[in-house]
């Protein structure tokens, strides 16, 4: 079809963008004017594909169409016209004019919220449903007939910048393109309007955004992120106008410590807090708000409402001065309407707006890619002095925002353990919706302590310098790590000191080596006429990859992802194991330590019916990695097909398969077997499932492991020892009649005479419970067919002096991790997966950044 598209914005330049890519023919672009010598959007876009573009100041003069102005429109020969985000009022003469009229789109689910700030309306009202709507052009206000409509749910913190985002934006441009699909088609409706709900309120000016306090703490939260960013919500403070950003609903902050401030009209004083500034409404329930805004334009903190006047300039180095001419030459070159940069200008008293802040602060990322800066940043330093010194504050690590934690405390293994509770999203620590809990058992001693829970996440990247500085940050910090493991997972101390807290920080010492050395592969191919040359390249999924971990090695599995996941670019949302999401929590404090970008890791406990299907379902995750059983796996990856086919990678369960013949070390054997089963008291994705003996081994093998004491490294219990438990019957499907518990924990157990059909036989046990079968003598591949008659392949293990015999075998296992007269010995350098529903994909190891990364060849011939 012929389209004439009338509108403005980033909005209506994707709207114009995916109907060309459709196979529309736009004959003629209608936008507003330039503004300080700058396009619109829209315009732009048009003007560089060679498209006319019109840019009326009006279409109508005193209610009348300017006959013109019309004339102009009726030449370019539109069959339809789009009005994806049209701020002019647009004559009838020219809404009636195509063949199939003109359709419009509207931010709100008309008839509710009709006029020009709906989604602020559907904010201030609590909506708990928004949507947008695309309906035909009449000469009511948002009134035509309804083409299409689409809803969302609305969050109890929505702005209207993040409801936009998240939703009306990229399915409104979505929408329309639909829409127009079904008029080229025929079939799309014509849907009168009921009066029955409709809605009209007025446009929301900063005239009539005051606050009234006399309402709920609901109602206040509503107005003021209803009208957050724009026009903002103010009230009198000190005798000024302050304006609220950044509102949000608090179940319990009764007991918050802060400084008194009084407000004109609210039911009692706010309090500022290390927080934020704490606001009541007329029924005693609380909000908290973020940001600040003066009526000079600047912005500050809430939480610095006292403070905001106390900093003093740093001195600048030469170095420092030269990056201050070059962001001067920037702030110029966005400003054009001023004729020199001082100190003294003020960003957007100058004509700045929200495209030019996204430019301003990717010109600065260009001169110093090390400096983190925010889109908020520029609000918060408005003139080029306030600017210049946040960036030098920032570059010299000066002005780190303060990591506020509401840590727990424990006095235990001699020393203080300090453990954030809250969720870790977008650099800080934050409550959960409503403030939930839930109780997170310590299994030593059955203590109770309760974690936030929450389903939010943000992305941005990391470097080389940071992940060594968190790694060192891991290693100050390890017997404070390692006791939180221990009271959350029941691990024992010094195993958790070792391997759970040490393998985590050899992981990412390991992976920061990887950060800068992802490659491009180049092959020549060289034919009788022509020459080709292809180069692979390996490029980061550059969205946020979702990590789903377990509860038996909590740090250590989060290490294994995440090292890998960042030193390939990207960002990630890691929810832990329900029962354990203690030691994330403060790893999570120690990434904003060691200086890792707001947004790059985000920590949120919960369950995984809701946290973990939410990562699995959503569309915005392009990569999940799952480390759990292989029934949960299969739902994850049902899911990430439904979702968007997205990557996924699983390492499920296992019934590792352990083969010991006649000439092995014996002593060895012995050791290493009971450690392939008991280790981490057998809460081991690779255990030893099933010891397969040689029969003339067997009886000798059986007596020295009952006769041995399980190490204090594999057990969960307070003793340096413990004694196994033998048990020589045959076993029914009553899998847990003949096991006994001490406290939390399962006493160590030994099961022989197992057959092959037995539950307990090709059931995975995920305890300290050793399953012993013997085999005859020499029966080498028998043994083998066994072994391998299961349907997960994790890791296996063969002990004999044979070397011939090792390696036939070792060839032969279908797992993806082999021992040979050993047991247990992972490296980070070594690629860890496995076979069959054990899953796929790899940890550890350079393949383990292929599952964070995407491919792409290119061949060029010459």
């Amino acid at each position: 079809m012929k389209i004439a598209v009338i509108g403005q914005s980033l909005f209506g330049q994707e709207v114009y963008k995916e109907l060309k890519n459709d196979g529309h023919t736009i004959v003629g672009v209608f936008t507003i004017p330039d503004k300080d010598g700058k396009a619109d959007p829209l315009g732009a876009e048009a003007e560089k594909d060679g498209v006319r573009v019109f840019k009326f100041p009006r279409w109508r003069l005193k209610g009348k169409a300017i006959d013109e102005v019309v004339e102009l429109y009726k030449a370019v020969g539109a069959e339809l016209n789009v009005l994806p985000f049209c701020s002019q009022f647009i004559p009838m003469e020219v809404m009636d004019h195509p063949q199939h009229g003109s359709i419009i789109y509207h931010p709100s689910l008309l008839p509710r919220h009709r006029g020009a700030s709906a989604i602020n309306w559907t904010l201030i009202h609590g909506d708990k449903t928004g949507g947008f709507t695309v309906f035909w052009a009449d000469d009511g206000l948002d009134t035509g007939p309804i083409l299409l409509q689409k809803e969302c749910d609305v969050e109890p913190d929505d702005t209207v910048s993040t409801i936009y985002k998240r939703f009306l934006f990229p399915e409104g441009v979505r929408g329309m393109v639909e829409a127009v699909r079904l008029i080229a088609a025929g079939k799309a409706p014509r849907i009168r309007q009921p009066e029955e709900g409709a809605t009209y309120e007025c446009i929301q000016k900063k005239d009539n955004a005051k606050i009234d306090w006399n309402q709920s703490a609901e109602a206040i939260h509503n107005w003021i992120r209803g009208n957050d960013k724009v026009p903002g919500a103010w009230a009198e403070v000190d005798g000024k106008n302050v304006t609220f950003y950044g509102s949000a609903l608090v179940d319990d902050g009764s007991t918050a410590k802060g400084q008194p401030l009084e407000i004109p009209g609210a039911s009692r004083p706010g309090l500022v807090t290390k927080n934020g500034l704490l606001l009541f409404g007329n029924d005693g329930k609380m909000l908290l708000i973020k940001n600040l805004q003066f009526e000079d334009g600047k912005m500050i903190a809430a939480a610095q409402y006292f403070n905001a006047d106390s900093s003093t300039s740093v001195e600048l180095t030469e170095e420092e001065k030269n990056f201050s001419e070059q962001i001067r030459a920037v702030w110029k070159s966005i400003l054009t309407n001023v004729e020199s940069v001082e100190d003294s200008t003020d960003f957007f008293k100058s004509g700045a707006a929200s495209m030019d802040v996204v430019r301003l602060v990717e010109e600065v990322k260009l001169r110093a890619s090390h400096l983190q800066l925010q889109n908020e940043d520029v609000y918060m330093a408005t003139t080029f002095q306030e600017f210049i010194q946040m960036c030098v504050r920032k570059l010299r690590g000066e002005d780190a925002e303060e990591l506020v934690v509401d840590y727990v405390e424990m006095n235990i293994n001699n020393m203080t353990v300090q453990m954030p509770h809250q969720l870790f999203i977008d650099g800080e620590f934050v409550d959960a919706e409503g403030a939930k809990t839930y109780k997170s058992i310590n299994p030593t001693n059955g203590q109770v302590q309760r974690v936030r829970v929450r389903n939010v996440w943000v992305c941005v990247c990391v470097c080389v310098c940071v992940y060594t500085r968190l790694a060192d940050l891991m290693e100050q910090h390890q017997e404070e790590l390692a006791t939180i493991e221990a009271i959350d997972s029941g691990a024992v101390y010094t195993l958790a000191l070792k391997t759970h807290v040490g393998m985590s920080i050899q992981t990412f010492r390991y992976f920061a080596g990887w950060c800068d050395k992802i490659q491009v592969c180049v092959c020549v191919f060289v034919q009788f006429q022509h020459s080709k040359l292809s180069f692979v390249r390996q490029k980061c999924l550059s969205l946020v990859c979702g990590i789903v971990i377990p509860w038996n090695y909590p740090l250590m599995m989060l290490a294994w992802k995440t090292a890998a996941c960042l030193a390939a670019g990207n960002t990630l949302v890691l929810k832990p194991a329900q029962v354990t999401p203690l030691t994330a929590l403060k790893f999570a404090e120690l990434t904003a330590r060691a200086g890792f970008p707001r947004g790059v890791v985000n920590i949120l406990p919960g369950s995984g019916s809701l946290v973990g299907q939410r990562l699995s379902d959503h569309p915005d995750v392009r990569k999940l990695g799952f480390t759990g059983s292989t029934e949960i796996g299969k739902q994850i990856m049902k899911s990430c097909a439904i979702s968007n086919v997205k990557k996924v990678s699983l390492e499920l369960g296992g019934k590792s398969p352990l083969i010991i013949f006649s000439d092995c070390d014996l002593d060895k054997a012995v050791r290493m077997g009971m450690s392939s089963v008991f280790f981490n008291k057998g809460e081991n994705c690779i255990a030893a499932g099933r010891l397969f003996v040689e029969e003339s081994l067997h009886d000798t093998f059986v007596q020295r492991v009952v006769r041995l004491r399980v190490p204090s490294s594999c057990v969960g219990e307070n003793k340096s020892t413990a004694q196994v438990r033998s048990v020589c019957v045959c076993v029914s499907k009553e899998k847990s009649a003949l096991l006994s518990f001490s406290g939390f924990f399962f006493e160590p157990t030994v099961f022989t005479d197992v057959q092959d059909h037995m539950y307990i036989a090709v059931e995975e046990s995920f305890g300290p419970v050793m399953i012993i079968s013997k085999f005859k003598e020499g029966d080498v591949d028998g043994v083998l067919r066994r072994a391998n008659a299961t349907e997960y392949g994790l890791a296996s293990g063969v002990f004999t002096r044979d070397l011939s015999r090792a390696l036939y075998v070792s060839e032969r296992l279908q797992a993806g991790t082999v021992f040979i007269n050993t047991y247990n010995k992972t490296d980070v350098a070594c690629p860890f997966g496995g076979f069959k529903q054990s899953g796929f994909g790899k940890d550890l190891g350079q393949e383990a950044l292929n599952e964070y990364l995407k491919t792409k060849a290119v061949t060029i011939e010459y």
